[in-house]
């Protein structure tokens, strides 16, 4: 395959020529091989022959080549004994650790402060990953996917999508989420009160990059979402832990010192605790009177299979809720879709602001989820993946209850995961290394935790959905024996 360079048309033909070969030559090109002959080189380069010979034979003169009898002409390499002259010399790239050294002093590493999650690429060979992961690929209904995927692409439709529509989210999509997911929420949205986006966590993007700056308060729940702080960490607004008790969050004259309070209120990440009715009303109540607005993540709470309680959202009268939904935790992983719910004044602006990164969603990916909504087959995924964690969690459950009751801390219910605490003596990285020397793969609880929690290194989360069934008892066994023989 020859290797072609941008040429200067200003020049004239042996100047062309001869620009081409010493680039070549300094990258390299010609280091174990013969430069191509003055055919090759003729046709290459649309020139004569004529030219070539013309070129090749002044780079000699200039001690840049040489020719070997009935084998064409080399490039001088630096061991040889009349070595290229140095203006011609090869240009070697900057070793890796001086490159990292040039890239690592311009790198805003923000995001790395509180990105502690542990999951090796390789976690499938492991025999016991309870880790996060998304649902078993055996389980996803692709047959039926396909068939929406082929209904999106038919051609009324796809002049739909094809056209330019700026900044406009599909109405079918957006009327399907009305009906069919956040209805049963009891949440009441107009079209101009909610935005695609594609994922949870470019949700959160958006409004990080529309409500905080580094004169901005936003309480977090603690331990709480690693992605969530992280992202807000970004942004360098002031990030307020919150303490939890077992009915959310606390009450505390913390709050007031917040400008935005995020929360998972149902089956919060990593304890599972679900907020209390009570508590909901309560923290609504202090929202309007400390003059607070609460961002609502509600990015799992369809895989629970113990039911649905209700929202913030739906139970919030003075719009000072903002609510993050996703399709992406239940269908493939490649799916990215999400979607925020709150006052038409804010989506108009976070509109404005996801326009300069990416307009819309694909509209083709747009239609197909509202044909899988619309055609009841995310309904029937759903109850099939609550069936599924509902055998997984009970399973998960009375192996602990087993092996491992002196860890819990208090009662949860539901979830796709279990929040563990170590004994005194023990700290999660030790367990964690020890644990995948065996084959097991647990969550370190410090990466759920700011940097001055001083309980951090005392907690383990322990997940469902990467592993098997059949595996979850013998796998908390085996982690059972480890952590009574640290």
């Amino acid at each position: 395959m020859r290797n072609e360079q941008l040429i200067d048309l200003s020049s004239s033909s042996e100047q062309q020529v001869k620009q081409h070969v010493l680039n070549n030559i300094r990258q390299g090109v010609y280091a174990d091989k013969a430069l191509p002959s003055y055919r090759q080189m003729a046709s290459m380069m649309r020139v004569s022959r004529q030219t070539v010979m013309s070129v090749y034979q002044s780079l000699v003169d200039e001690g840049v080549i040489y020719c070997q009898q009935k084998k064409g002409y080399f490039a001088k390499q630096s061991g040889d004994s009349t070595p290229l002259p140095s203006q011609y010399a090869t240009q070697r790239a900057p070793s890796p650790a001086v490159q990292q050294q040039f890239w690592q002093q311009r790198f805003n590493t923000q995001h790395r402060e509180h990105e502690k999650a542990y999951k090796p690429l390789n976690w499938r060979n492991y025999p016991y990953p309870f880790i996060g992961h998304r649902p078993a690929p055996s389980m996803f209904p692709f047959t039926q996917w396909r068939e929406c995927e082929r209904l999106a692409q038919k051609s009324g439709i796809a002049r739909d999508w094809n056209s330019e529509s700026i900044d406009t989210d599909d109405t079918q999509l957006i009327k399907q989420l009305q009906t069919q997911v956040l209805a049963k929420r009891g949440i009441h949205a107009s079209n101009d009160e909610i935005l695609l986006t594609i994922g949870n966590q470019n949700s959160l993007y958006l409004l990080a990059n529309l409500l905080l700056s580094p004169n901005t308060t936003i309480g977090m729940e603690e331990p709480g979402y690693i992605s969530a702080r992280t992202i807000f960490a970004q942004h360098f607004a002031k990030l307020e832990p919150l303490a939890l008790d077992t009915q959310g969050i606390a009450l505390s004259p913390t709050l007031s010192q917040c400008d935005y309070i995020y929360t998972m209120p149902d089956n919060q990440i990593p304890t599972n605790i679900t907020m209390t009715a009570k508590r909901k009303e309560a923290l609504l109540e202090a929202a309007e009177q400390r003059d607070f607005v609460l961002i609502e993540d509600d990015h799992q709470s369809e895989l629970n299979h113990l039911g649905h309680s209700a929202n913030l959202k739906s139970l919030d009268k003075h719009g000072r809720v903002i609510y993050l939904g996703s399709l992406s935790k239940t269908l493939a992983p490649a799916m990215q879709m999400g979607y925020i719910v709150a006052s038409k004044h804010v989506i108009c602006e976070l509109k404005k602001i996801r326009r300069m990164m990416y307009r819309h969603p694909s509209a083709t990916s747009q239609r197909t989820c509202a044909l899988f909504l619309s055609m009841g087959y995310y309904d029937n995924y759903l109850k099939k993946l609550r069936n599924s964690d509902k055998q997984k969690w009970s399973e998960m459950r009375r192996a602990i209850e087993q092996y491992l009751p002196y860890t819990v801390d208090y009662e949860t219910i539901g979830g796709r995961s279990f929040w563990l605490r170590l004994p005194d003596h023990l700290d999660c990285s030790t367990l964690t290394s020890q644990a995948e020397k065996l084959g097991i793969l647990v969550e370190p609880g410090d990466a759920y935790f700011s940097s001055q929690n001083p309980q951090s290194s005392r907690y383990i989360r322990l997940s469902y959905s990467a592993i098997d069934l059949e595996d979850i008892a013998s796998g908390i066994q085996k982690l059972a024996k480890l952590i009574q023989s640290l």
